[in-house]
């Protein structure tokens, strides 16, 4: 079960061209203009018009820099790849059908740009027992028998956006694609192109990582 959807929500503040937007229609009708509009500024960005790309950059770059951040960990980084997504886009939106939404398709763009990202750095995804491994000199005491987080409450959300961003890079890789992005395991064997069986126990491998560091915050140390 996933352990939180909260991290996949940008904090960044809204831009200043948000505070004269006129007032949105509610409900369905809002919902069907939405997507009325959005169809027409894909379609607009599809026979290549500038303004409209510029429309759909500005609506999803949030989403997908988070979506890197999450998966890398490093601030350049991620910007890098927020790129590089978004060059994919230009050169590929031609050949969106409509046969998922928008929102997911540029997603799985995105995942994929940085998934060949980390396989240039070296990480390989069809190892994924060895790329996740960390050193014996820095694996965690594992206590079994002590208590175990309970997010609500236990802990605050940077503490656990900080253990996220500390995990190792194939862990981390993991954790954000089943547990917040919501990814099935068989999803992830075909995008990490390794078994189901190894993408549940790697699963568990950087539960257990996360657990460890989570033990040293002093909100849990408290409920002991």
């Amino acid at each position: 079960m996933p352990y939180t959807r909260s991290l996949a929500q940008s904090s960044d503040a809204p831009s200043t061209a948000s505070i004269a937007e006129p007032p949105r229609p509610m409900g369905l009708a809002a919902d069907a203009s939405i997507t009325h509009h959005q169809d027409d500024t894909i379609a607009r960005a599809q026979a290549g018009d500038h303004h409209a790309f510029a429309d759909l950059y500005a609506a999803n770059k949030r989403r997908v820099y988070s979506l890197c951040l999450r998966m890398v960990g490093n601030v350049a980084e991620a910007e890098d790849l927020t790129q590089e997504a978004f060059l994919q886009l230009h050169r590929k939106i031609a050949t969106f059908r409509g046969e998922s939404s928008f929102s997911t398709w540029l997603h799985r763009m995105a995942i994929n740009v940085v998934l060949m990202h980390l396989r240039k750095k070296g990480l390989q995804l069809t190892s994924l027992d060895e790329a996740m491994e960390p050193a014996p000199d820095q694996r965690p005491g594992r206590s079994f028998g002590a208590p175990d987080i309970v997010l609500t409450g236990a802990i605050d959300r940077l503490a656990l956006q900080r253990a996220i961003d500390d995990l190792p890079a194939g862990y981390r890789l993991m954790f954000v694609l089943h547990d917040i992005e919501g990814y099935e395991h068989n999803e992830i064997a075909s995008l990490l192109d390794c078994s189901i069986g190894t993408s549940k126990s790697q699963l568990h491998k950087a539960r257990l990582k996360l657990r460890d560091a989570l033990r040293l915050h002093p909100a849990f140390e408290g409920r002991r």
